[in-house]
């Protein structure tokens, strides 16, 4: 049988931080993903 490892209390620290970090890049993807949706219709007006 496969045995299943104990989380020590050391990592938690790093999990939060490891959290904190992917919220933090799914905010910035969400920002990028708008900013370019925001150029194309700038550029798509533009060039009417």
């Amino acid at each position: 049988m496969a045995e299943h490892a104990i989380m020590d209390t050391e990592n938690d620290a790093d999990f939060a931080e490891h959290v904190r970090t992917y919220k933090m890049f799914v905010r910035l993807l969400k920002l990028g993903i708008v900013g370019v949706v925001i150029l194309l219709i700038i550029l798509a007006v533009v060039t009417l």
